[in-house]
């Protein structure tokens, strides 16, 4: 019994570390659609069970529908790679996505796979969310990149 309490709470602390970096965790499906929006752990592993338990992943990645893309590619944490580049990179951004263009604009854009100029557009249009105040931090810059790449895509 005390190993099945042990590998609960390792599990647990694995997903409240993951969770600090998903972005988009749970991929294409019925339950990726469900709780679209949503953020933290609980709608994450709703998502997840409902994809897994429906098979609606599988199937909407073969015929391309549930939000899944038959063309898409696997990004391999592109939430993190983001996250990475912002916080070393925030200040330079904070300045391109005023301008809406810029060399960070362009990386980003190769990063999250969108269209450079569309995505420059958006961070100016959308300037004052994104740096909601002074202290934005990275993470919340990074999931509101993630929101501005789904719309574009």
């Amino acid at each position: 019994m005390k190993k099945i309490y042990l590998a609960a709470a390792v599990l647990g602390s694995m997903m409240l570390s993951a969770s600090a970096y998903a972005v988009d965790s749970t991929g294409c499906g019925l339950g990726s659609m469900a709780w679209k929006g949503e953020r933290g752990i609980g709608p994450q592993v709703l998502a997840a069970t409902t994809n897994t338990s429906f098979g609606s992943q599988t199937f909407g990645i073969t015929f391309g529908t549930s939000g899944c893309d038959p063309d898409g590619r696997v990004s391999g944490g592109t939430g993190r790679m983001v996250l990475a580049f912002l916080e070393n990179n925030m200040e330079q951004f904070a300045m391109d996505a005023a301008a809406g263009h810029g060399e960070t604009i362009d990386t980003l854009a190769g990063i999250l796979n969108v269209d450079s100029e569309k995505l420059g557009e958006q961070t100016k249009i959308h300037f004052a969310s994104i740096f909601y105040d002074e202290n934005a931090d990275a993470t919340s810059v990074t999931l509101s990149m993630i929101d501005l790449a789904h719309e574009i895509a």
